[in-house]
């Protein structure tokens, strides 16, 4: 019971919240348009359907799927590939990976970036002497141009950003 009403509270509030204004089109959900039936009985019926805004799905990074991947999207990419070999145990990937993201973003489609679990492509993290996570290459035209391993803050990934766009 306290579930439903805590449930109604929250479909009450985000139902009646303004959408926010931006360029992606509204969809219209098909179920606010019909009356909702609760098992008590109680017919919730709205006065009109509320537009439903989606986000923008993030274009500018990928996760490397196997070698033929990484081969026809980074290395024969003509747009400057970042790429994140990184371990899901590992801490500091954590972190930078987040800011890396954050500052591939800002570069407007100038750079892409391409995630590499070391675990699940120990080929490629071999082929590429990584011998310590994070690692992060960056590759213009199939060469490696420049590479650094740890952490590093928001100004020196962008300064490296800065160095493979030029």
């Amino acid at each position: 019971m306290a579930q439903r009403l805590l449930l109604r509270r929250f479909l009450a509030s985000v139902i009646s919240r303004n959408p926010p204004q931006g360029r992606w089109a509204p969809l219209i959900s098909r179920a606010l348009q019909s009356p909702q039936h609760s098992p008590g009985d109680l017919t919730v019926t709205p006065s009109q359907a509320r537009p439903l805004y989606t986000t923008r799905v993030c274009s500018t990074t990928f996760n490397i799927q196997d070698g033929p991947d990484f081969q026809d999207r980074v290395v024969n990419s003509e747009t400057p590939v970042v790429v994140d070999f990184h371990a899901q145990w590992c801490g500091p990937c954590k972190i930078l990976g987040p800011r890396l993201e954050k500052v591939v973003a800002k570069q407007d489609g100038k750079v892409v970036m391409a995630k590499v679990d070391i675990d699940d492509h120990t080929d490629l993290a071999i082929e590429y002497e990584v011998s310590a996570v994070p690692t992060v290459l960056a590759i213009k035209n199939g060469d490696v141009v420049d590479k650094f391993v740890g952490i590093k803050d928001e100004d020196q990934l962008e300064a490296f950003m800065k160095k493979l766009i030029a």
